[in-house]
């Protein structure tokens, strides 16, 4: 039989056209495209999947398992378990999130980046490695840390206490990435792609209760009641908001009152950024013995205005709050969220 000369074969779609197809995937169905042939696979590292609503991570609980299984609510039958991700992923835990992309802190408690999808890894500097600043860093032989700060101000911190509220964002294409933490109670240091030491910022944030980094900004609020936007756009951050607020953070019980009490009480206290910026406190109440909970959110910050009475935000409009990661979503853009709804993603 006489072969054909010019073949119309599925690896043969013009770039374009696979671009357009691959943009309009959910993210479990980019995964099973990318694999279709290999030309499929350098069009799909020109796109970036849509978004998504949150999935499940299972961290093993065997240590010697370099694996992790996820849940995606689209498909309910099935769960995704990842290829083997190293020796050194399960004796790391995950401290942040974004996107497809893990913020890990192995064994000695330094960080690094990971995709496990397709098993990428970023090292970021160790955590004693930092620029000349405000505060030196030392490594003790079991991996604490002690601090010298000014006046001969010296603090001993427990290596898995040393991190305070990370975050960090990455570009699903260039690879370009900021991840920021706070040194103990110091200072909120960060480190860019290319960076081999960490980068103070001194005494602009002071013993960060909680921080979100969105659109090149980091906004945070302080265990010194101080709100502050830092905008990272440039070379250098420049600060350009900073007011007192109160902030109510948490309420305190014995274990035996969590046991008796069933009264609502303040859990957590969270800083979350909305689509256009704005700023909201979000306060989880829990009534301790049925384990229910409840949440109260206010606006104190929109468009550089700050309110000395933050109003009760009694609808989040067309958006929907992931709370973990300190933001709100347009619902309509993300499969699987309701408008108006917080949503807590967490990985287990």
């Amino acid at each position: 039989m006489e072969k054909n000369q010019n073949p119309n074969t599925w690896s043969e779609l013009p770039l374009d056209l696979l671009n357009l197809v691959f943009k309009r995937l959910s993210f479990a169905n980019f995964r099973r495209a990318k694999s279709v042939c290999s030309s499929w696979y350098s069009a799909s590292k020109q796109c970036v999947p849509k978004n998504q609503i949150p999935w499940l991570m299972l961290f093993p609980k065997d240590k010697n398992s370099n694996s992790c299984t996820f849940f995606n609510p689209e498909d309910k039958d099935f769960l995704y378990k990842t290829q083997d991700l190293g020796v050194e992923f399960a004796k790391s835990v995950c401290i942040a999130t974004y996107g497809s992309w893990l913020l890990m802190q192995d064994s000695k408690y330094n960080l690094y980046i990971l995709n496990p999808f397709t098993k990428e890894s970023i090292d970021l500097p160790a955590v004693e490695s930092q620029q000349p600043a405000m505060v030196k860093v030392e490594r003790t032989i079991d991996d604490d840390f002690i601090t010298f700060g000014d006046h001969n101000h010296v603090k001993l911190f427990k290596g898995n206490n040393t991190v305070r509220t990370p975050v960090f964002w990455i570009d699903e294409k260039t690879k370009d990435y900021i991840a920021l933490w706070g040194l103990g109670y110091w200072c909120v240091v960060y480190a860019k792609k290319g960076d081999k030491l960490w980068n103070q910022i001194p005494e602009i944030i002071l013993d960060s209760l909680d921080m979100v980094y969105k659109d090149h900004k980091l906004y945070s609020f302080s265990y010194r009641e101080l709100f502050t936007i830092l905008d990272f756009s440039g070379e250098i951050p420049r600060q350009t908001f900073q007011r007192f607020m109160h902030v109510y953070r948490f309420e305190w019980l014995s274990p035996r009152s969590r046991q008796l009490s069933n009264s609502w009480c303040l859990a957590e206290t969270k800083l979350v950024v909305t689509v256009t910026g704005d700023a909201l406190l979000v306060e989880r109440m829990l009534r301790p013995r049925s384990r229910i909970q409840s949440f109260n959110v206010y606006k104190f910050y929109s468009s550089g205005n700050f309110f000395d009475k933050y109003e009760l935000a009694d609808s989040l409009g067309d958006e929907a709050m992931l709370l973990d990661l300190g933001i709100t979503v347009l619902a309509n853009e993300v499969e699987g969220l309701n408008r108006n709804e917080a949503v807590r993603p967490r990985s287990t």
